[in-house]
């Protein structure tokens, strides 16, 4: 005879595959009622516009999964420990399983749903089921948290014991008859204007799947050096998937080393892709250990940065229109498809930071509202990264230069070309810094600066010196090093 239901609370683990909370609710042998919670108090004011709408297609998919093994997926927005108790007097639940949210603010939120559910005799249980290893597990010689990458990164993949496959559990069994919202109520996909057209991802379990197939047949291949060419489909494009739980990070790195066994790929190739999941990792150990993370330098010396207060250059860089072609190229693939190649995202941060000298925290704060893949820990620590500020930081004098970066990762303009296409007929020559053609080519590619694409609203051998000029007020001395 069963016993009494036990809640499954989704959270950024949103699939039936490799999810210990619902597969340890599934083994009870108890009826499940799976359950996500739109927190307006805790961690809706965080989720920006794009990743809502990946949310809204996320949650349709998991809950077509759901109903397709026998079960429905609750829907409930505001108070999570509210809408929790709710839930447990309605069906009489005496459980609540969940796979743990490392994030400070959620964990903390998690903490005290459990401390008072459990006050009130209910067993509440976590597992991971979104990072490789658990914060806190990952510790150097002296039991304190790594602040270097490399030495973190090894310490972690020498550590790990990849959990066995666990199956999408079938046949489940759950209470009937209890509410829940229409997912359309919560206005999760943008209206007047829809702004999405360009979106072109598939969330979900079986997007997951789908885009990491893709990846292990092609772009793993040659990733290493793949991955810094815009134009080119070599990245993971996993990121969003990770982000929401679509796919446990373990069984993605798992995929990866078993290709490069198989002989499918280089051993280098899987290793790469390890360290920047590796690196996904480090983030969020870090703002686990140093929550201040998300508001304040991690090297306390930065936040007495000069930042400059410039409305209409921060705008100018979300429009993509600042002169740059690779800077604008990448501001507007982000802004159309919810994206943007991780070359460029370093590229445009540090024309934010360094040539328009404008505070990290802003572009941090538009990454978070525009890309489908926002992470918390992650936005935060690479926007860190490129300003220097952060833990094992690019020293803040390594100033990306926008022209030669374009020369560079997009010698054939491809990616300009793409996003930019107003300059698409100059020659490659000219493309990347196109206020240096001559007017004759100008006009033969139709281009009149000022009017079809915008002068550089910055000066780079200008801006370069402003940015560490700016530096010497914090560390005492004027920095100097290439481009």
């Amino acid at each position: 005879m069963a016993g009494r239901p036990v809640i499954v609370w989704f959270r950024q683990d949103l699939r039936l595959a490799d999810n210990p909370a619902l597969t340890q609710a599934v083994r009870t042998g108890d009826p499940v009622l799976p359950v996500f919670i739109l927190d307006k108090g805790s961690n809706a004011p965080s989720v920006g516009a794009a990743s809502l709408w990946w949310l809204d297609k996320s949650l349709r998919a998991l809950a077509t999964d759901l109903k397709a093994r026998g079960a429905g997926l609750i829907l409930r927005r505001g108070d999570s420990q509210t809408e929790l108790r709710r839930l447990i007097a309605e069906i009489g639940a005496d459980r609540v399983y969940m796979n743990r949210l490392w994030e400070p603010e959620a964990a903390a939120r998690d903490a005290d749903v459990a401390h008072a559910l459990r006050a009130e005799g209910v067993e509440v249980k976590g597992w991971n089921g979104t990072l490789l290893a658990p914060p806190g597990s990952v510790l150097n010689g002296s039991g304190q948290p790594y602040k270097v990458f490399t030495p973190f990164n090894r310490a972690l993949m020498a550590s790990l014991i990849p959990p066995s496959p666990l199956p999408p559990p079938e046949g489940l069994i759950s209470p009937a008859d209890v509410a829940s919202d229409d997912l359309d109520s919560w206005g999760l996909h943008p209206r007047r204007p829809d702004w999405s057209g360009g979106f072109d991802w598939t969330p979900g379990e079986a997007g997951a799947r789908a885009a990491l197939e893709i990846f292990l047949g092609h772009g793993l291949k040659s990733y290493a050096v793949g991955r810094d060419h815009p134009a080119e489909p070599l990245t993971s494009r996993l990121s969003p998937h990770l982000h929401f739980g679509e796919i446990a990070p373990w069984r993605a790195l798992q995929a990866a080393k078993a290709a490069a066994g198989d002989g499918q790929v280089a051993a280098g190739q899987a290793d790469k892709f390890a360290a920047e999941l590796g690196w996904r990792e480090f983030s969020a150990h870090l703002l686990h250990h140093f929550p201040q993370l998300t508001t304040r330098a991690f090297r306390p010396e930065y936040d007495a940065m000069p930042w400059r207060t410039d409305p209409e250059a921060l705008e100018a860089w979300r429009r993509g229109r600042t002169g740059y072609p690779l800077v604008d190229a990448g501001m507007r693939q982000l802004w159309t498809t919810g994206w943007m190649h991780n070359r460029v995202r370093m590229v445009v941060a540090s024309f934010l930071i360094k040539h328009l000298l404008i505070d990290w925290r802003e572009g941090e704060a538009w990454f978070r509202d525009t890309l489908v893949d926002a992470d918390l820990a992650s936005n935060v620590q690479n926007w860190q990264w490129v300003a220097g500020s952060g833990a094992d930081a690019a020293p803040y004098f390594r100033i990306f230069n926008p022209i030669t970066q374009g020369e560079k990762f997009d010698a054939a303009g491809r990616y300009v070309r793409r996003w930019v296409p107003e300059l698409a007929r100059l020659p490659d020559r000219w493309l990347h810094a196109p206020w240096t053609a001559p007017s004759g080519v100008l006009a033969a590619a139709r281009v009149r600066l000022g009017h079809d694409y915008p002068r550089p609203i910055v000066d780079h051998t200008e801006a370069r010196a402003r940015a560490l000029d700016a530096l010497a007020t914090v560390v005492g001395e004027r920095a100097s090093s290439g481009d």
